[in-house]
């Protein structure tokens, strides 16, 4: 069977993205003529716009989407996340579509027909485009199961070492590789995997380990380009280090400067922004709730309302604002507590049953209240919304030199270690973390992070 190209999916994804688009305004407005609506408010714009009007408007507004999606990174064949990110791509390019319109209206100084069309047409989008796509990956993976119909062909060279099975775990899980067609094989055997590639029509090469002689690392790359084939590999440590890269010239000299973050110039301003405004809205938002927390902390305990710990970002101290959540002069005591520490890989100290937690402080550590007076450090610009945990200076002493890394941005209020197990989180996997987040930094990422503090925040239960 002649082999299906998997750019011929995601150009077909297009027209298919269209149509879903285009029902969602047409289910818009029939919604809003049908009896059931009608009732309650009178169709009044019937005159005016008839459906086939209404039709031409939907398709020429429908493409607008189109292009929404299209700069939101929808049709890149480097697949995502399918149900986390996808959604947020959908929902993020469908509201400036939606926004586009209104701007538009505003400038034109004339109103559109029915406000309801506009909510409702924009809300349907969101949720027609997700169940389309949903569908038509549900179909890609019955093709490739059953018929073969674009199923990969894919070799996985593995040394079965701990790391490497673990990585074979997590792609038993993807939907994707689940539908592929998986070789495994322990050696990078340059003659073995030629001859596997020519006989069984391989797709694409994945080194789950790179930590190989460079002469067989360097005739992978070579054999997978002479074939034409997909070559990946999971990155070792000095890897992730040279994935933010610039190159330079000097006369006739090639110069590669290496980056310690993707935060580039531009980005680390459009992030101020960000943090400045977020910060802003946000300590205007919850100041009803500071005073209400703030009569319940005194009631509940003497003590002052906040605390000022000190931390370290960038090489340089700063104080931290935080609910008081413990005793007064509870620093005193931690150090009678060291023999309970519950973190023996790290630094850090952890303790569930922590004595010197007040009433009320459980309950602002467990739903994260206390950390809401940290806006002001984002404010001040000390600390980010987003990034890595803000780090004591005691724990500092006995970080080392690769632990260090995470200090070379600000600190946020919430991160990708945060919402992927917080304290529960091995130290060493929270520093890697935190340094993907600086490696792989972008507006969309920060994105993600902040939706999903907002989703995890009252059940995350590694809070101590």
């Amino acid at each position: 069977m002649k082999k299906v190209n998997p750019q011929f999916f995601i150009l077909l994804q297009l027209p298919l993205d269209y149509l879903a688009v285009v029902l969602a305004g047409v289910s818009a407005y029939l919604l809003r003529i049908s009896p059931w609506i009608a009732q309650w408010r009178p169709v009044l714009f019937q005159m005016d716009l008839p459906f086939l009007s209404f039709l031409k408007l939907d398709l020429l507004v429908s493409s607008l989407w189109i292009i929404f999606f299209a700069l939101a990174g929808l049709y890149r064949s480097r697949r995502r996340n399918y149900y986390f990110e996808e959604s947020f791509q959908i929902a993020a390019a469908s509201s400036l579509g939606f926004l586009s319109i209104v701007i538009y209206i505003f400038i034109q100084q004339q109103w559109f027909n029915s406000r309801f069309i506009l909510l409702v047409g924009w809300f349907l989008s969101i949720i027609f485009v997700w169940l389309e796509r949903v569908i038509f990956r549900w179909i890609r993976i019955i093709l490739a199961r059953r018929f073969g119909i674009g199923k990969q062909n894919i070799i996985v060279i593995d040394n079965s070492d701990s790391k490497s099975q673990k990585f074979l775990s997590e792609l038993g899980r993807d939907p994707f590789y689940r539908s592929s067609s998986i070789k495994i094989i322990t050696e990078a055997d340059l003659d073995r995997v030629r001859n596997i590639i020519q006989k069984d029509g391989i797709d694409s090469v994945i080194l789950s380990n790179p930590n190989i002689p460079r002469e067989n690392f360097l005739g992978l790359i070579n054999l997978c380009e002479d074939e034409k084939i997909d070559f990946k590999f999971v990155p070792n440590f000095f890897q992730t280090l040279t994935s933010n890269t610039d190159f330079a010239f000097v006369g006739p000299f090639p110069l590669v400067e290496l980056r310690q973050t993707a935060l580039n110039e531009w980005g680390r301003v459009v992030k101020r922004i960000i943090d400045l405004l977020g910060s802003f809205l946000g300590l205007i938002f919850v100041s009803p709730i500071f005073i209400l927390i703030g009569i319940l902390i005194k009631f509940d305990s003497p003590g002052p309302i906040l605390v000022k710990l000190k931390r370290i970002s960038q090489d340089k101290p700063f104080f931290i604002y935080k609910f008081r959540s413990m005793i007064e002069n509870a620093e005193e005591y931690k150090k009678y507590l060291l023999p309970f520490n519950e973190r023996k890989d790290s630094p850090f100290f952890k303790m569930k049953n922590d004595p010197r937690v007040t009433r009320i402080g459980r309950f602002l550590r467990r739903t994260r209240f206390d950390e809401l007076p940290q806006l002001i450090n984002v404010f001040r610009g000390e600390m980010s919304l987003i990034g890595p945990r803000p780090h004591q200076p005691d724990e500092i002493d006995h970080y080392r030199r690769k632990h260090r890394k995470v200090l070379n941005i600000k600190p946020g209020m919430t991160g990708l270690a945060q919402i992927s197990g917080s304290s529960d989180l091995p130290f060493e996997e929270e520093i890697k973390l935190d340094t993907y987040y600086m490696e792989n930094w972008s507006l969309w990422l920060d994105f993600k992070i902040l939706i999903k503090t907002f989703l995890i925040v009252f059940k995350d239960k590694s809070a101590c």
